[in-house]
């Protein structure tokens, strides 16, 4: 039996008006990977702010390393030796990857009060690629894919050379190879006796990866289990309090007429020549591999980003979009990849967030009619199941899932003719990720066109009509989603198709 290095028992936490953690238990072993699992709400979150001191808990006891311990803020846990890699990227945009990896600790490389830049990046890059991640240490953030944000803040995290890592939802915006590596990093920091708590909604990731997994429910601990003792449909079922047997729902109906069409679209050095329609009723799925263009493709559309040449169609006329505003009143409506930076306004609160892009329709001569953007916003809230204690508190104090039901409840309050779902289940549980699936067959089935751009393939064939494949700015193909394979979208991806027998 390993040793036992960080213990929490009977952590309790009240906000007001509710009972965010319920004596709940955790303990983790040196040199172990265990998973923290529940629901979007079920308190894994909370319990992590509790353990690094960002919560002062109402009640329990940690442990680690043998002392009882009452954290102050996570700089307090960084010394004892616990780091976290956030599910939100936490990275300062305007700074470079290297003085983000070490901040606060620069003075390892300064020298008569002056930092010396090329030692910095010198060891920045020995340790990228002892952990063979490729990054240019000398990048500024904001010019980084999400894909390498997530990147640094994994090199932050190991930098510290900590007893502890605690990963939230670690591979949310990694490619397959890129996921493939920071299994590998995981793996051999356990090995050398780092223990890592792992926070996932991805169940095949805790299977492949992690020795424990201990489930959440409610602001309660069910149940902590080996791996190696727990089946897919058992683990489901604690996580869920019920059984989801399929979670995708999706039903065969007659499609109407084209609702958008994009001829010929081009963007120098991002995308070219992309064609292609979507009918109303009709779920259009995107796919291909991490930095394809499929999001860039989007955001030209939404008119996020210019494009030099091509049109779109709206409803068989061509529709001149240069804004999200120009989108927007063509009745298309968008929830980004990005919710951190692009989606979620974290300086709002909840129903400010969600009512945004519908103030036109709930104003006169500058007057918002508080009353009726309250009532609407409580509709959509019920309807997409948001766990809040107040619509006036903060957005920020929402869990990630949550947040995430915001912004898609945001367009829907705005009944648009399209809808753009870029990512739209990243970081949500598989419960809700059914609730989302059942509203998009709903929204489809009343004639909504609906494009969604995701990177998880079971998804793009449990919930698509038609699949289009977008491999280096192009759209390789667009095909029937009837008896397609996972096999045959990456072979497409990868621009092997044509070699398979």
């Amino acid at each position: 039996m390993m040793e036992t290095i960080l213990e929490m028992k009977k952590i309790t936490k009240i906000f007001p008006g509710v009972r965010a953690l319920d004596e709940v238990d955790f303990d983790l072993r040196k040199g172990e990977i265990h998973a923290l699992i529940g629901e979007n709400g079920a308190g894994k979150s909370t319990l992590m702010k509790a353990l690094l001191g960002m919560y002062e808990i109402d009640g329990g006891e940690i442990w680690f390393k043998g002392e009882k311990v009452n954290f102050k803020g996570p700089n307090d846990a960084l010394h004892a030796g616990i780091s976290m890699i956030h599910q939100e990227i936490s990275l300062v945009q305007t700074m470079s990857a290297a003085e983000n990896i070490w901040m606060g600790r620069t003075g390892r490389f300064t020298k008569m009060g002056i930092i010396d830049h090329k030692r910095l990046m010198r060891e920045t890059r020995e340790l990228c690629a002892r952990l063979g991640i490729q990054i240019d240490p000398a990048a500024v953030v904001e010019t980084l894919s999400v894909a390498n944000m997530q990147l640094v803040e994994l090199v932050r995290a190991v930098s510290y050379n900590a007893d502890v890592i605690v990963m939230d939802e670690p591979t949310s915006a990694l490619t397959d190879a890129e996921i493939e590596l920071l299994y590998k990093i995981v793996r051999d920091l356990a090995v050398k006796g780092t223990s890592i708590i792992f926070i996932s909604h991805k169940l095949e990731e805790i299977f492949e990866i992690c020795d424990r997994v201990t489930i959440m429910r409610d602001g309660q601990y069910i149940d902590c289990r080996d791996t190696t003792d727990i089946g897919h449909d058992e683990l489901i079922k604690l996580i869920a309090g019920r059984e989801i047997n399929n979670i995708y729902t999706k039903d065969r109906f007659e499609k109407g007429d084209v609702a958008l069409e994009v001829k010929n679209l081009s963007s120098t050095g991002t995308f070219r020549n992309v064609s292609f329609a979507v009918r109303k009723g009709e779920i259009l799925g995107f796919c291909g591999l991490m930095g394809a263009g499929r999001s860039e493709i989007m955001r030209a559309v939404f008119g996020i980003d210019p494009y030099d040449s091509g049109e779109v169609l709206i409803r068989g006329k061509k529709a001149a979009i240069k804004s999200p505003q120009d989108a927007i009143k063509n009745g298309i409506g968008m929830v980004t990849e990005d919710r951190l930076r692009q989606g979620a306004i974290h300086s709002l609160d909840i129903k400010t967030n969600m009512s945004l892009p519908f103030l036109p329709q709930l104003s006169k001569m500058g007057f918002v009619y508080n009353a009726k953007e309250k009532e609407q916003c409580e509709r959509m809230a019920q309807k997409m199941s948001v766990n809040m204690v107040s619509f006036a508190n903060n957005i920020g104090s929402l869990s990630g899932g949550n947040q995430q039901k915001v912004i898609i409840g945001r367009w829907l309050l705005m009944d648009p003719d399209i809808l753009i779902l870029d990512e739209p289940t990243r970081g949500i549980d598989v419960g809700a990720k059914s609730e989302i699936y059942k509203i998009m067959n709903d929204l489809a089935k009343q004639g909504m066109a609906i494009i969604m751009v995701s990177s998880e393939m079971p998804e793009i064939l449990g919930m698509s009509d038609r699949i289009a494949v977008v491999r280096e700015g192009e759209i390789v193909c667009v095909m029937e989603n009837e008896g397609l394979e996972q096999q045959t979208l990456l072979a497409h991806a990868f621009g092997v198709a044509n070699k398979m027998s």
